[in-house]
């Protein structure tokens, strides 16, 4: 289970060091794509596995299910870890997720996402405000 949250800095190579604790679940490769709200979904392959099941299964008939399969397996990339224990992040997830220089990487359950540390900031200010409501509107969840 991925939990927590760890800042570091992308260098000018797009490279990014991934937290110990996260390694340790990604060895020896893991896969790294477009996630939502502007951020990117990293997933360890027994995870990764588990998602392309599921998203065989969406009927080809609809286009949104298509759109999103595209969408979502275009940019999906498999990484490794160099001996320093980063990341090469491709240029095209780097723009979809407006990585530049701080980052934010955050564990989220079965996945982690990484995030522009100003985007993080947003997405936590305005959640925090709508916290209660949005903990009020989920259905059928209890703590």
């Amino acid at each position: 289970m991925f939990m927590g949250e760890y800042r570091h800095s992308l260098d000018t190579k797009g490279r990014l060091i991934i937290p110990v604790k996260f390694r340790e679940k990604l060895t020896p490769t893991f896969v790294l794509t477009r996630g939502m709200d502007g951020c990117l979904f990293g997933y360890p392959q027994s995870e990764w596995q588990k998602i392309a099941t599921k998203l065989q299964s969406l009927p080809l008939t609809k286009k949104d299910a298509r759109a999103f399969v595209r969408f979502f397996y275009a940019a999906a990339t498999e990484c490794e870890f160099d001996k320093q224990g980063r990341i090469n992040i491709p240029s095209m997830l780097r723009q979809h997720a407006q990585l530049t220089k701080k980052c934010v990487i955050v564990g989220v359950s079965n996945r982690f996402e990484i995030w522009a540390e100003e985007n993080w900031l947003d997405f936590c200010e305005q959640t925090a405000t709508d916290f209660d409501e949005i903990a009020e509107n989920m259905i059928d969840f209890e703590l």
